[in-house]
């Protein structure tokens, strides 16, 4: 079976109403077309998964960011190939999050994970993020959305 190796951004801040958020984007093109992902893209040869995360978010978004720990690797079997995907915390050092391929994109609370659909990868991470979004960095180190 195929591997691909991909890397996502688990991007983090606090909403208006001083909650942790995570940016979740939905799929504009291809064969999961309209399912909801973390941004990120493939490991090009000779990048670091941290130096492709960074270039994917800057093609797909417009936006540097900062990519912080590694929260897990996940491995997923899809029909057609095996999905390894390093999934970082990251923040937003400078840019607006500006959709050049998504569809659409949320900023959500740990309650509102589950209200869109998440692509089969994705939502083995749901769990740990949930947990974790609270857990992380004092709320008062992050940018308000």
């Amino acid at each position: 079976m195929k591997k691909i190796r991909v890397v996502a951004a688990v991007i983090r801040a606090v909403n208006n109403e001083n909650k942790p958020v995570i940016f979740a984007t939905q799929r504009g093109y291809g064969e999961f077309k309209g399912g909801w992902e973390f941004p990120g893209g493939k490991i090009e040869s000779g990048e670091t998964p941290q130096q492709a995360l960074k270039r994917e978010i800057m093609e797909e978004l417009d936006t540097e960011i900062a990519v912080g720990e590694l929260i897990d690797t996940i491995e997923y079997d899809y029909p057609n190939f095996h999905l390894s995907m390093d999934c970082f915390w990251c923040e937003v050092i400078h840019g607006e999050l500006i959709l050049k391929e998504a569809e659409d994109a949320k900023w959500l609370t740990k309650e509102h994970l589950a209200d869109v659909e998440w692509l089969p990868a994705d939502v083995t991470l749901i769990e740990k993020i949930g947990e974790a979004l609270y857990e992380t960095k004092d709320s008062k180190e992050h940018g308000a959305i």
